[in-house]
């Protein structure tokens, strides 16, 4: 396995990480009635590579769950990022 690609699962773990994470902390925000994490820092993140943690948070913690945004865009914003991830993997895969 090439270097780029151990690169590329690292930091895809540790931003989905972190994207589940600031679900965990933006519901227990909601919950205490505290200060919320914006809306657009959870999306950047997504858009980042972590729409799989953000979507995972979503149900672990039943989070944003009705809004359209979250429910509708996140898987989007996935089915794009894994069609990009394929198609990195194929260059890779072809030497290039």
């Amino acid at each position: 396995m090439s270097l780029l690609i151990k690169l590329l699962a690292a930091y895809l773990l540790l931003i989905n990480l972190d994207a589940f994470l600031l679900m965990r902390a933006d519901k227990r925000r909601a919950q205490r009635g505290a200060r919320r994490i914006p809306e657009a820092a959870l999306f950047l993140a997504a858009v980042l590579g972590g729409s799989p943690g953000v979507m995972l948070g979503m149900r672990a913690y039943r989070h944003k769950t009705r809004h359209a945004g979250f429910s509708v865009g996140m898987p989007l914003i996935c089915v794009f990022e894994c069609a990009v991830l394929v198609g990195l993997l194929l260059i890779a895969a072809m030497g290039g």
